[in-house]
């Protein structure tokens, strides 16, 4: 399996509800590392995964939705903690989304699964992989 995998990072504020986050239900500040890998059972002609360019372009206009922002204060995110966990989804739905539109310089099918692994610190960090089809 190929994989070429892109990142970035935001910085974002955001609090938690429930007992479990202790301080952390305070509203906070936090920087995660975004890394987002795409896999490919073969290379495409021209020899690669996807378009590295067109994934770095993807992941920055997405992060721009969330970047500098409060997420409990963004209408799509109301009533959800948005933990390191629950990022590493969001961030793969936005892409496999853009995956299916053919936004990466390959044909869709050719793309097996996407890794998304957002960092909350150098000691943790947690992914989400799964097949797009």
């Amino acid at each position: 399996m190929y994989a070429v995998e892109v990142s970035d990072h935001i910085m974002i504020a955001h609090s938690f509800k429930g007992e479990v986050f202790g301080p952390a239900q305070k509203l906070h500040g936090a920087t995660f590392t975004v890394a987002v890998a795409f896999l490919s059972e073969k290379l495409d002609p021209n020899g690669i995964v996807v378009d590295i360019g067109c994934a770095i372009d993807v992941l920055k206009a997405m992060l721009g939705k969330v970047n500098y922002k409060n997420l409990d204060d963004m209408p799509e995110f109301k009533g959800v903690n948005t933990t390191t966990e629950w990022l590493t989804r969001w961030v793969f739905d936005q892409f496999a989304a853009a995956v299916k539109a053919g936004q990466l310089g390959r044909e869709p099918r050719e793309i097996s699964a996407i890794r998304v692994t957002v960092g909350e610190s150098p000691n943790a960090r947690a992914w989400f992989e799964a097949p797009l089809w």
